[in-house]
C-alpha cells in the first residue's frame, strides 16, 4: 500500500464537505475520485498532498515513496524554452553524464593506481547513468512533448510566450518525467486535445507507479482506472473496476438503496394507519394491540432518503417549430490566418435531425467554422446555405452570449421579458440556481454555473439548429448526462465541437474529422470513427474525394463508406415487428406463443381483482367488528340493568353471548390486521 486516508474530515464555513473519508491507493494502482461539482475531490488531492490540513483524520504515506501533484490549471513560471524546461527535471542524469564525460577525458592521461580509481568511478557512475535510464532519457523527453502536443519547431519556443493550456501541459510533462511512485492529477485532460488524451491514457497505463485522477473525462476514467472513489454527500464509497463498472454498480445500488427507502416509507404509513384504526375501536385489546405496534414502530431505524440522480437539472430541448429537410450546405469554405491556412475547399451537408459532431487537433479550425456559420467571423472563400425555417441556437464555450453586469434573473429576464417571476425562477431552478442564487453577477460565476446559464438560455430558444462548441466544458459528470439525455430526445438538429469522447459516443449519429485542412466524414459514434479512421485516412491517399467529404469512386455524395446506424451498424428491428434472420425466415411472435402484452393485461386483471377482492373482504370485516362491539356493549348495558341483576339464569345467558362475541371480535381484529397489511 503506498497511500491510506483514514477518516479525513473537512468543513468551510460550518459547511461539512468531507466527512470520515477512507480509501487507501495500492502500489501501482490506478484510481480516479469522481462526484459533483463542489463534493470536495480538489479539497481531498490538496489534503493528501499537505497543501490543506485536514480538521481530523490522517493521510499516511510508506515509507520512501515519492508522490508528483498537478492542480487544475497548474502552470510553469519560467524564461526557459519548452525543451529547456522539461530538461531540467534530468537534471541528475544531466550531472552524470557531464562526470561520465570528465572521467573518459581523466583516463587518457591516467597511470595505475590512479587509473584503476577512475575507472572504478567510472563504472559506478555508468551504472548509476543507466539505472536512471540515461541513454534514453532526451528521446523520452522529446516522446513526452511530442505526446501532448507540441511539434518539434515549437520546442525553442519560450515559456513566457506560451498560453495558459500551453503551460499546464508543460507542467504534466514536467510531473510525468519525474516519475514519482503516485501521480496525483487534477483533471489532466482539460488542455489536451483528442490524440494527446490517447497518449496519456497509454502512458498512464503502462506507468510503474500508482496513479490517482480526479477527472469528468469517464472515456478517459474507462481507459486507465481500475478503481473508483466516489465523493458523495461528504462521504467515500470505493467501487472495482472501471467508470462503467462503477455506473452500473452506482445504479444498482441507488435503486436497491431507492427501494429500501420507499418500501420502509410505505411500511411506516401503513403502520400508522393500522394504530390509528385500533385505537379508533377504542376497546381495551384494541388499544393495546394500538400501542404494541406504536413501540414496535418506535424502535425502527428510518433511512435516509438517497440522493436522486439527474432530477435535479432537468433540459428539455424543443423546437419551436420544423426545420426543412435541408438544414445547411457547406460549399468550398475556406478560412485561413495570416500564412496559417486551418481548411480549404470544406463541403458537406447537414440533414434536419441529424446529431453531428465535428472533431481534430486543438488549432486545426474547428470553433473558427462554428463561428463563420453563426457570422461572427467571415469565411475567406466558399459559402454556406441555410435551410427554409432555420432557427440557430448557439452556445459557444467562452459564453460571450452572457452578460458580466447582468444578475442571472436579469440575463433571462431581458431576453425572455414575457416569462413570469414564478416562470424565470423555476427555470434556473431546473438548473442548480435556487434562493438568493438567481441575484448573483455572471462575472462572478465559476466557468460551470456559465455553462449552465448559457444551457438555460439555449433551452429557453425553442432553436430547431443546435450549434455547440465544447458544451460539456465545465459540466460535472451528473450535467453531462442529464445534457446527453436531453439531445438524445432532441428532435432538431445537432452540430457541435467536442473533446468528450463519451459524450461523443453517446450523442453523435455521424462524426466529421478535421484534419489536413479538410473533413471526412463518418456515419458512427466515437467507437466507430475509431474502428475506420485509419482505413479511411489512407483511402484518402489513393482515393478522389466527392463534394460532400465521403471517400467513395461514385462521387455520389451517398455517404458509402459507412454504418446505417449511429453506432455504425444495421438499425435493430423496429419494436413490435418481426426480425429477419441470415436466411430469410421469421423469427418474430406469432402462432400458439401468447403475446407478451396479453399475458401482461391478463395479469394486471387478476391482480385488479385480486385488490377488489381484499376492499370488500376488509369494508366486511369492518362492519362486522361495529356490529360486534354494538351488541358487547347492549349486554353490558343489560347486565348492569338492576332489574337483571336479581336474575341469575338470565345473567349466566349474557355472560355466555358476550363471551362469544368477544371471542368474534378478537378473530377479527386478527382478522382486520391481517387484511390490512
Amino acid at each position: 500500500m503506498i497511500l491510506s486516508c483514514q477518516d479525513i474530515c473537512k468543513e468551510f464555513s460550518e459547511k461539512k464537505v468531507l466527512q470520515q473519508v477512507s480509501f487507501h491507493i495500492e502500489d501501482h494502482e490506478k484510481a480516479a475520485i469522481v462526484g459533483i461539482n463542489g463534493a470536495g475531490k480538489t479539497t481531498l488531492l490538496r489534503i493528501i498532498v499537505g497543501q490543506m490540513p485536514p480538521d481530523s483524520g490522517t493521510v499516511t504515506f510508506a515509507k520512501d515513496k515519492t508522490f508528483g501533484y498537478l492542480a487544475q490549471n497548474d502552470a510553469v513560471s519560467s524564461e526557459n524554452t519548452i525543451y529547456d524546461e522539461l530538461l531540467s527535471v534530468k537534471q541528475n542524469l544531466i550531472h552524470l553524464e557531464n562526470e561520465m564525460r570528465r572521467c573518459e577525458l581523466e583516463m587518457k592521461n591516467a597511470e595505475g593506481e590512479e587509473l584503476e580509481d577512475l575507472m572504478k568511478r567510472y563504472a559506478n557512475l555508468t551504472h548509476a547513468f543507466e539505472m536512471g535510464d540515461g541513454y534514453s532519457y532526451r528521446s523520452e523527453l522529446t516522446g513526452v512533448l511530442k505526446g501532448l502536443g507540441f511539434a518539434e519547431e515549437e520546442f525553442s519556443k519560450s515559456i513566457a510566450s506560451l498560453s495558459g493550456g500551453q503551460k499546464t501541459r508543460v507542467a504534466l510533462g514536467k510531473l510525468l518525467l519525474q516519475k514519482p511512485d503516485l501521480i496525483l492529477l487534477d483533471e489532466p485532460t482539460n488542455h489536451l486535445d483528442m490524440n494527446s488524451i490517447a497518449w496519456l491514457e497509454t502512458y498512464l497505463l503502462n506507468y510503474k507507479g500508482a496513479v490517482l485522477i480526479v477527472s469528468h473525462d469517464r472515456y478517459f476514467l474507462d481507459r486507465t482506472v481500475t478503481k473508483i472513489i466516489e465523493i458523495d454527500q461528504t462521504r467515500a464509497v470505493t467501487f472495482q473496476g472501471n467508470y462503467s463498472d462503477y455506473a452500473v454498480k452506482k445504479e444498482q445500488l441507488r435503486a436497491a438503496a431507492w427501494n429500501a427507502y420507499m418500501n420502509q416509507q410505505r411500511e411506516i404509513r401503513h403502520q400508522e394507519e393500522v394504530i390509528e384504526k385500533l385505537r379508533s375501536f377504542n376497546r381495551e385489546k384494541s388499544i393495546k394491540r394500538a400501542e404494541s405496534r406504536e413501540k414496535a414502530l418506535n424502535k425502527i431505524e428510518v433511512l435516509e432518503k438517497p440522493t436522486e440522480t439527474n432530477t435535479d437539472m432537468k433540459l428539455t430541448l424543443t423546437p419551436y417549430r420544423e426545420s426543412g429537410k435541408d438544414v445547411l450546405t457547406v460549399e468550398h469554405l475556406g478560412k485561413a490566418f495570416g500564412s496559417q491556412t486551418l481548411f480549404s475547399d470544406v463541403n458537406f451537408e447537414i440533414k434536419r435531425g441529424e446529431h453531428v459532431a465535428i472533431i481534430g487537433d486543438n488549432g486545426t479550425g474547428k470553433t473558427t467554422l462554428l463561428k463563420i456559420l453563426n457570422g461572427l467571423v467571415s469565411a475567406d472563400s466558399g459559402q454556406f446555405t441555410l435551410g427554409t425555417k432555420v432557427e440557430i441556437g448557439y452556445y459557444d464555450q467562452e459564453h460571450h452570449v452572457l452578460h458580466p453586469e447582468k444578475s442571472l434573473f436579469q440575463e433571462i429576464s431581458d431576453e425572455y421579458p414575457y416569462l413570469t417571476n414564478t416562470e424565470i425562477r423555476n427555470v434556473l431552478a431546473a438548473f442548480l440556481f435556487t434562493g438568493d442564487d438567481v441575484f448573483k453577477l455572471i462575472g462572478d460565476l465559476s466557468g460551470g454555473e456559465r455553462g449552465r446559464v448559457s444551457l438555460a438560455k439555449l433551452m429557453l430558444g425553442n432553436a430547431n439548429f443546435l450549434i455547440l462548441d465544447e458544451p460539456t466544458n465545465h459540466l460535472d459528470i451528473a450535467s453531462k448526462e442529464i445534457l446527453e439525455d436531453a439531445l438524445n430526445g432532441y428532435t432538431g438538429t445537432v452540430l457541435y465541437v467536442s473533446h468528450d469522447r463519451y459524450f461523443i459516443n453517446r450523442t453523435a449519429h455521424r462524426i466529421l474529422e478535421l484534419k489536413s485542412e479538410q473533413f471526412l466524414n463518418y456515419i458512427g459514434n466515437y467507437d466507430y470513427y475509431l474502428e475506420k479512421r485509419d482505413q479511411q485516412w489512407q483511402n484518402l491517399a489513393v482515393q478522389p474525394q466527392d463534394k460532400y467529404g465521403d471517400i467513395g469512386p461514385d462521387k455520389t455524395g451517398a455517404m458509402k463508406e459507412i454504418g446505417a446506424s449511429g453506432r455504425g451498424g444495421a438499425y435493430p428491428p423496429s419494436a413490435g415487428g418481426s426480425a429477419i434472420d441470415s436466411s430469410g425466415h421469421n423469427t418474430g411472435a406469432s402462432g400458439s406463443e401468447p403475446s407478451s402484452s396479453a399475458q401482461d393485461w391478463k395479469a394486471r386483471k387478476e391482480e385488479q381483482a385480486r385488490l377488489r377482492k381484499r376492499e370488500n373482504d376488509l369494508k366486511k370485516c369492518e362492519d362486522r367488528i361495529a356490529f360486534l362491539e354494538e351488541q358487547i356493549a347492549r349486554i353490558d348495558e343489560e347486565m348492569s340493568d338492576p332489574a337483571v341483576a336479581t336474575q341469575a339464569l338470565k345473567l349466566q345467558d349474557l355472560s355466555k353471548e358476550r363471551e362469544a362475541l368477544q371471542k368474534e371480535l378478537d378473530q377479527k381484529y386478527q382478522e382486520w390486521e391481517e387484511l390490512a397489511e
